[in-house]
């Protein structure tokens, strides 16, 4: 198995159904009153920081280009290839990702100087050495959309913007008789001479080029193309091969590794020369469709106006109130985020490379998808989506079936254009899918979905699968990771076993279920922990809860130890607490977890931050722990757990988040818990009451259907839900079902200073657990 952090040291070192009338601030909503701007509340500088890995640039709501500067591109900070520590920009590349722990991309960088063209990006801390410059944060202007910044060594202001599969480039000069944009095929992520295996350069008018490149990265054998056109023709085009001159291709492309190419201009003082470019997975005549399409001229303000037209509709899908600012610009920028994968990989004439490496075409209004981070984003990320992107939830799940059907690798894990990555555990799109067949979501052919999720689970030789199926568990002696390994296919099937039932396959769903439960192989009752086990049946040793394994050979745990771990059982909390001796005795073990010493070994990866004792919350693993207090009958202490996290693992800072961004969950697991609930399990339909950040919020749903949530409250401190009502009716439970919300509903929240200790506390008001309904 791929680890994030591995992969990274191998690369370098209807209506509303309640009879009470819509708040005040619901109906300014719906069009009484018009509501405030969204957009001033998102600040993309939030997670470019510390470990965050976030981008700044421009892109669209699940675009396929992201035009953002690189700073570095290479190390771990760097995944996005950017850092907010830097001072220096190496350039412009058309495709980043966003939040992830592993690197790759960053396509077709083009830089603006003036003088005579360096041919190296240069040092960061000399970047007079190559053509790099050096640039102030105060210069840079970020917004959804949009990102600006002055290039101080050569006083150009650089301005970007990017429709869904093309970057629009504004470079406004200072009078000079040789300015110069470089367009560098070589960059991409990784140390020394980078991840381009073969790459194609050609002019295809005296203002247009055109070309490609596959790189082996994080992703293997990516194809990615290009084509490019500026608004003034050069003076000259120089190319190079290997950073030596060489004549300009006519007949033929010009082929290698390490290809660039320098457009020579002479300019008058603030005069601006445009660059459009379309990528495309399939080859440079698609990218040129795509930039025909959808940047047919030059009017850089008019496309700019229409992509932060189209964020604004984005985020005002969700809006909250509240007088704290910085509340809201962490909200309004956790949508951002969680609107940026995944990503668009069709061109407009509907041709895409699949998984195969085989160009297909859609049919008519159909789109493929990439920048999957399942083992994350199944979490609450997709969750989230099945509420405000309805439309975009049945391209995603065709988009894996698809990928599942062409991939040699089966099952989706981290799809990343037309590669698996294969990186971390489990095969999450079996989740995804399986969340939205039970959530009732058409247009997707599940029996097929149900025929490669089963292949998976009952015949591939898979990480392990083959002793899960045997032994009931993974022996440690025999697969690394095992025991995460485990608690990942238990989930997986669990997932499954609700397709099987929406199909009728009421075995095949017995079945699943049963042996979802597989996880309980793993507790030790003499520690009170989820244990490794070997293949003759003994335990591990030595044995310490907060190691990531039992020997130097590997790691038994996914990026967690077996606190976390003991704890990561989503779909089965009543199991889980009985192994653990009763409720009682469950609060008391889940207590002691945020009060253990935040001790970690040293081989532990730094993906596990944000430490509270020994939960994790820059780390996915620990996201729905905090929720499990409902389930043995004590939400007050998730209700308070939920509110400190909110108030102290996130900032409005670019260094607030803990841990990576992760293409959208960490995000998501801030936006649904201040909204005020959780999906513990997702693929149930389950939401789980936490404490809500906000007084009021309203969810577009889709087709005039809204979720409205109001808060009533006497004081923002007070963290403890006394009452809850949904639709009008009061509830004794701190649960809902989507099925409650789904086409329209009113939750009312009422809270106070101290806990309600009986509100979901009897056994009869406890959410579901092990349950197909």
């Amino acid at each position: 198995m791929i680890s994030r952090r591995k992969f990274v040291q191998s690369t370098s070192a209807a209506c509303v159904l309640s009879a009470a009338p819509l708040s005040k601030f619901a109906q300014a909503a719906i069009g009484g009153h018009k509501p405030e701007d969204p957009l001033r509340w998102v600040d993309p500088r939030i997670g470019t920081g510390g470990h965050g890995h976030c981008f700044p640039g421009a892109a669209m709501p699940f675009g396929m280009v992201q035009l953002s500067p690189d700073t570095f591109n290479d190390g771990w900070d760097w995944c996005s290839g950017y850092h907010i520590s830097d001072d220096s920009i190496m350039g412009f590349s058309h495709t980043h990702l966003s939040g992830t722990g592993c690197g790759d991309l960053l396509d077709f960088l083009v830089m603006a100087g003036t003088g005579d063209a360096k041919l190296v990006p240069g040092d960061r801390r000399f970047p007079e050495q190559g053509y790099r410059s050096r640039f102030d944060h105060a210069d840079e202007r970020m917004e959804p959309g949009y990102y600006s910044v002055l290039l101080k060594d050569y006083n150009i202001r650089a301005e970007l913007t990017a429709t869904e599969r093309a970057g629009f480039h504004r470079y406004t000069f200072p009078a000079s008789d040789k300015a110069y944009l470089i367009l560098d095929l070589q960059h991409g992520y990784g140390a020394g001479d980078g991840p381009v295996t073969s790459s194609e350069l050609r002019q295809t008018a005296p203002d247009a080029l055109a070309g490609g490149r596959r790189t082996s990265a994080w992703g293997r054998d990516r194809h990615a193309y290009f084509s490019l056109q500026v608004s003034k023709r050069p003076e000259r085009i120089v190319f190079y091969s290997d950073d030596k001159e060489v004549p300009a291709p006519t007949a033929a492309d010009l082929q290698g590794k390490n290809l660039k190419c320098v457009l020579y201009f002479k300019t008058r003082a603030n005069e601006p020369i445009l660059v459009k470019t379309g990528i495309s997975g399939v080859d440079a005549e698609g990218a040129a469709k795509n930039v025909e399409a959808e940047v047919p001229g030059w009017e850089f303000e008019k496309v700019r106006i229409s992509v932060r037209e189209a964020w604004r509709k984005q985020i005002s899908k969700v809006r909250v109130q509240s007088a704290n600012a910085a509340h809201k610009r962490v909200f309004y920028t956790a949508l951002y985020h969680m609107s940026l994968g995944p990503t668009l990989f069709d061109d407009v004439d509907g041709r895409y490379r699949g998984m195969d490496n085989e160009i297909h075409t859609l049919e008519k209004g159909s789109h493929h998808y990439s920048t999957f981070s399942l083992w994350d984003t199944f979490r609450a990320a997709h969750p989230a989506y099945t509420l405000i992107e309805r439309e975009r939830v049945p391209q995603w799940v065709n988009t894996l079936v698809r990928m599942a059907e062409q991939s040699p690798a089966g099952m989706p894990v981290w799809p990343l254009m037309s590669t698996e990555t294969g990186t971390m555990t489990g095969y999450h799109s079996a989740a995804v899918i399986s969340e939205a067949c039970n959530k009732g979501f058409t247009g997707v052919d599940y029996e097929k979905a149900y025929r490669l999720m089963m292949k998976r689970a009952m015949v591939d030789d898979y990480r392990g699968l083959g002793y899960y199926r045997k032994l009931h568990y993974i022996p440690a002696d025999k697969e690394e990771e095992s025991v995460s390994k485990t608690f990942e296919y238990c989930y997986d099937d669990w997932a499954i076993a609700h397709v099987a039932r929406k199909l009728g396959k009421a075995e095949d769903a017995a079945m699943l279920v049963k042996r979802s439960t597989n996880y309980r192989n793993y507790y030790d009752s003499s520690t009170g922990f989820m244990r490794p086990k070997l293949e003759d049946g003994n335990w591990t040793t030595p044995f310490r809860p907060i190691d990531m394994g039992h020997s130097k050979k590997w790691r038994d745990y996914t990026e967690s130890n077996a606190w976390q771990t003991t704890f990561g059982v989503q779909h089965d909390p009543a199991g889980l607490i009985q192994l653990c001796g009763g409720r009682e005795a469950f609060v008391k073990k889940l207590d002691g977890l945020f009060s253990a010493a935040p001790d970690l070994p040293e081989d532990a990866p730094p993906d596990i931050s944000g430490m509270v004792g020994q939960y994790a919350h820059g780390n996915e693993p620990s996201h729905h722990i905090s929720y499990l207090y409902v389930y043995a009958g004590a939400p007050h202490k998730t209700q308070a757990r939920v509110r400190s996290l909110l108030e102290t693992m996130y900032a409005d800072q670019p260094n607030g988040m803990q841990g990576n961004e992760d293409v959208g969950q960490m995000s998501a697991w801030y936006l649904l818990s201040a909204l005020g609930f959780y999906p513990v399990d997702p693929v149930s339909g389950n939401y789980v009451l936490g404490s809500p950040l906000f007084e009021n919020a309203v969810v577009e749903l889709g087709e005039g259907k809204q979720l409205e949530i109001v808060v009533e409250r006497k004081d923002p401190a007070h963290q403890y839900v006394q009452s809850f009502s949904l639709n009008g009716q009061p509830q004794q439970r701190v649960w809902f079902h989507h099925s409650d919300i789904a086409q329209g509903g009113r939750i009312i929240l009422t809270m106070g200073p101290d806990p309600n200790l009986t509100l979901g506390a009897d056994a009869s008001a406890l959410p579901p657990s092990l349950t197909l309904a």
